[in-house]
């Protein structure tokens, strides 16, 4: 007896039909001669890695180790599937001999988490990152956000980058008479003060044993902006303040020519407590989607640990959201109809001869669909209307005969007699 098999998806996983495959195409596409524009080389890495390796120094507790799935291989090792590629990234570093730094990389790849689901937000999905190690500095960080706004620019996303300090937001917490053990906590509960409101915040503290008082002057003090910030703490002996400020300023003076498209945010954590320094997100300007379209930061200690050297190996990358980018361009009308073959031939007792033209037509750089099912000519013409396809040639004996066949445009309804091959060319370009 055969088992009944329940034919639906994981909540969060998608087919992608072709209207929708092409749009996410385009997207690794536009991105791919972005990053290479900018001096990234391409890298892939393993989906599957180590457990060990994933969890890293993180407590069991932590929001994201409960994201991973976990598996084991029929050696009973424990494995895991990837949950972003910057940690399978420094373990490829760390292991790859005579490496010449600085290394800049890119890697569009499938990643996964065991989270909530919501648009923009699914359990498997895309992500397009780049990543350099060996560069120390905020030049750096500043050329990551002008690739940041130039790729969402050519995507046609006007985009707001928003940017942090890990460092500056752990001396703060300090300041304030925090506890150590609870700086990544506090952190975390402060990266929600634009999405909970203050009562629920509160609570978050309370649960930390941080009374209200010493909680509300930290919520007041991750509301001031960054001149604020330095004029308080302009003479401050704390050195994670002082080098948190340090590297923002720096950070600033490179990105003025962006003004419009970047904002200091001190509430800005990002989830991953690797980071060390300066952290970025992005979102949309007119809140087509309220999540955050990508995101990234400086990481210095991950592959310096795993080398494990003496040496330090600084390392800062960004990657760009594929599915909240798709959610987005999926909506638009251009996206919509656009069909990704240019001619369709509909053979009349011509196949052979249909499949010689279609060749050299593909040959001439064309994408060429072939009509093979001998549907009658008027359902042919309905297919091509439902796809979308600007022109389609039908290819009789007499056209053969006589050397010509018509090329129809099926957006003015115009037929044009071509003798010459090439004559297509200037036609279809017009």
């Amino acid at each position: 007896m055969k088992r009944k098999i329940e034919l639906k998806n994981i909540k969060g996983t998608y087919d992608y039909l072709p209207n929708e495959q092409k749009i996410r195409n385009y997207i690794n596409d536009t991105l791919k001669e972005i990053f290479e524009k900018y001096g990234y080389q391409p890298l892939e890495t393993p989906i599957i890695c180590y457990y060990d390796l994933l969890a890293g120094k993180y407590d069991e507790s932590n929001d994201l180790l409960n994201e991973i799935y976990k598996l084991t291989d029929q050696g009973k090792r424990k494995l895991g599937l990837r949950y972003d590629l910057t940690v399978p990234f420094a373990k490829c570093i760390t292991i790859t001999k005579d490496l010449r730094l600085p290394f800049k990389r890119y890697e569009i790849g499938k990643v996964f988490r065991d989270g909530p689901v919501k648009t923009g937000r699914d359990r498997e999905f895309i992500q397009c990152d780049v990543d350099v190690v060996g560069i120390n500095g905020q030049m750096i960080e500043a050329e990551l956000i002008s690739l940041f706004i130039e790729g969402y620019n050519k995507l046609g996303i006007d985009v707001i980058v928003r940017y942090n300090s890990r460092k500056l937001m752990a001396g703060l917490i300090v300041e304030q008479g925090i506890k150590d053990n609870l700086v990544s906590n506090v952190i975390t509960i402060i990266d929600k003060l634009d999405k909970i409101d203050e009562i629920e915040l509160l609570k978050e503290f309370e649960k930390l044993n941080i009374d209200n008082n010493q909680a509300k002057e930290l919520l007041s003090i991750f509301k001031l902006d960054l001149g604020e910030i330095n004029k308080k703490y302009q003479n401050t002996t704390n050195q994670l303040i002082k080098e948190g400020l340090l590297e923002l300023n720096e950070l600033e003076s490179y990105i003025t020519e962006y003004k419009d498209n970047v904002s200091f945010t001190a509430t800005l954590a990002r989830g991953q407590d690797y980071y060390t320094g300066n952290v970025f997100e992005v979102y949309a300007k007119n809140n087509e989607l309220s999540c955050s379209l990508g995101g990234g930061g400086r990481y210095d200690n991950m592959i310096t640990d795993f080398i494990n050297d003496g040496n330090i190996y600084p390392a800062v990358g960004i990657s760009f959201g594929l599915s909240t980018i798709f959610e987005i361009l999926r909506k638009r009308d251009e996206f919509k109809n656009k069909s990704l073959i240019d001619i369709y031939i509909i053979p009349l007792n011509t196949k052979k001869q249909s499949l010689s033209l279609a060749n050299k037509l593909r040959n001439l750089g064309y994408k060429v669909d072939l009509e093979m099912n001998d549907r009658k000519v008027k359902k042919c013409f309905e297919y091509a209307n439902k796809e979308n396809i600007p022109y389609v040639i039908v290819l009789g004996e007499d056209e053969i005969n006589n050397n010509y066949f018509n090329l129809k445009d099926m957006v003015t309804g115009e037929q044009i007699k071509i003798t010459d091959i090439d004559m297509i060319k200037d036609i279809i370009k017009r």
